[in-house]
């Protein structure tokens, strides 16, 4: 089945309910955010440093409180988001902390029928690449998108992480790591509240690193660096535990969390 309009219609409804409980959880903490707070962590800070006067397009945004973040550090930013929750959410924000982001709602694979306009800076973050079924569309239209001499930043959660089934609380290893075929997960809650009543019903797909790399080389990127890091900036697994620098780890820690990834367009 190549047409997965159906899988994104689905994921598509859930994220658009996983807005409303998201704004409202502990994790996305909005009194923190409205009150000045940036969401951005140490890794995407470092990695992209003093982005005042770049124009930022932010992929797979959710509603708008990283984009906003960067915003607030002087970037010109658009975010993208299949949720029109997410979207109207964002906007909402925006106008709220006075600030000149633009955001737009469309599957992050149709960005360019969307946006014309190039940008020093492509980013996106956590949770976003296995809401996709292949990464070469998404590599093109992040080299579509991109200035010559602009930068591509992705920090993910490792692919190790996506070959376990996590939906009843213990991890229990059953999906491959490149798997090609979607996956399905129904359950109730969501990561940033395992409490709430909503139903979260996902179709997903597993990437391997090489499979990340080669799509962005192919899409005439060149790849500045590759890392792995052993922790998560959130506690969204079980039993992970808090670290002094407020990173999480696993119990039994035997591979990566994360990756990050910087290229540049020539």
């Amino acid at each position: 089945m190549n047409d997965h309009t159906n899988y994104f219609k689905v994921n598509k409804a859930t994220w658009n309910e996983k807005v409303k409980v998201h704004s409202q959880s502990g994790m996305y903490n909005m009194d923190a955010f409205l009150a000045g707070e940036t969401t951005l962590m140490p890794y995407e800070l470092k990695a992209l440093r003093d982005v005042s006067g770049k124009s930022l397009l932010h992929l797979q945004c959710h509603f708008g409180q990283d984009t906003l973040s960067w915003s607030r550090m002087g970037a010109k930013c658009v975010g993208v988001d299949l949720s029109d929750e997410g979207i109207k959410l964002a906007k909402k924000l925006n106008t709220e902390l006075d600030l000149d982001a633009e955001f737009v709602c469309c599957n992050v694979l149709d960005t360019s029928e969307h946006i014309s306009q190039t940008f020093d800076i492509v980013f996106t973050s956590y949770g976003v690449i296995g809401w996709l079924p292949d990464l070469k569309p998404w590599a093109k239209m992040i080299a579509e998108r991109l200035k010559s001499g602009g930068t591509f930043y992705i920090v993910e959660f490792h692919p190790i992480i996506w070959m376990f089934d996590y939906v009843d609380g213990t991890p229990k290893m059953k999906y491959h790591y490149n798997q090609k075929e979607v996956i399905y997960e129904e359950y109730e809650g969501t990561y940033a509240d395992m409490s709430s009543k909503m139903v979260s019903k996902e179709y997903g797909w597993n990437h391997g690193l090489s499979e990340v790399v080669n799509a962005l080389i192919e899409a005439g990127l060149t790849i500045e660096y590759l890392n792995e890091y052993d922790e998560s900036p959130y506690n969204v697994f079980p039993d992970l535990i808090k670290q002094d620098n407020g990173m999480y780890i696993l119990k039994d820690q035997l591979f990566p969390m994360l990756f990050e990834i910087k290229a540049r367009k020539k």
